[in-house]
């Protein structure tokens, strides 16, 4: 199972993609984690402290050099098969998997933000950016969660081929609403049609007609063993809301056909 996850800044998007990680874990899955958001919280929100957040795979200037110039050559394709097991970080369990059930790993890799523009050396950098991700994305067999910055047309059309769904993550307000149609619609453009929404922190009241909207949403409450812990922790995993979360997760994937 390979998602994506989407939307405007703030909405919740990586504490979605933490908790859809920790549920499959628990459930037996392996899972890569890809921090591709200019945030760089998806680490913090799955319980690593800020001296355990290993470096952005984008500002390790030898490493880009190394692959993108081997040989003295420019290589916008470049063998990159070895560095995910390298550069990732393992991640623990939030709880016990389910009785009976081996528990998968969490592996994390804080890539950085992608972007279609730049030059010199963001151009370097984004090359070997969209090289990992399309390794893992193609090539793995485990799950792969991919926390991005704004839509999937970051990713690069190959790339998005290989991305079973989309989840859209949004919050009860217009401009939200708005980002959301926008990456629906750029989506849809590049073939990935299997899309649903998650409308966070929702209180109530009807979705705004907007064209390119996921048709199916879910919904997820303010939560307020989240809105405590979060003025003095990052980490959105283990709440007393947990169980509540993970029937909601089990709806997104089973809506998607995954």
């Amino acid at each position: 199972m390979k998602l994506a996850f989407a939307g405007k800044g703030g909405v919740g998007k990586t504490s979605v993609t933490s908790w859809m990680a920790d549920w499959l874990a628990r459930n037996g899955h392996n899972v890569w984690m890809i921090d591709a958001d200019t945030a760089l919280s998806l680490g913090q929100a799955s319980g690593l402290d800020q001296d355990s957040l290993p470096q952005p795979i984008i500002s390790k200037k030898d490493l880009v050099h190394e692959r993108i110039h081997e040989g003295g050559f420019l290589n916008l394709n470049p063998d990159v098969r070895d560095l995910p097991d390298d550069l990732a970080v393992e991640l623990p369990l939030s709880s016990a998997p389910l009785p009976g059930v081996i528990p998968g790993r969490k592996r994390l890799l804080v890539m950085g933000g992608l972007t279609n523009a730049g030059g010199g050396c963001a151009c370097d950098a984004n090359a070997l950016l969209k090289a990992i991700l399309a390794h893992i994305v193609m090539d793995s067999d485990d799950c792969v969660l991919v926390d991005l910055e704004a839509g999937v047309e970051h990713l690069g059309r190959g790339t998005v081929t290989h991305v079973d769904g989309l989840v859209v993550v949004t919050e009860p307000s217009m401009r939200s609403f708005q980002t959301a149609s926008d990456v629906g619609r750029m989506a849809g453009e590049l073939g990935l049609d299997n899309q649903v929404m998650v409308i966070n922190r929702y209180m109530g009241g009807t979705p705004p007609d907007l064209p390119h909207l996921p048709e199916w949403h879910a919904t997820i409450p303010p939560l307020a063993g989240l809105i405590d812990r979060q003025m003095t922790d990052g980490n959105v995993l283990s709440l007393p809301e947990s169980g509540e979360i993970d029937l909601i997760l089990e709806q997104i994937v089973k809506k998607m056909g995954l």
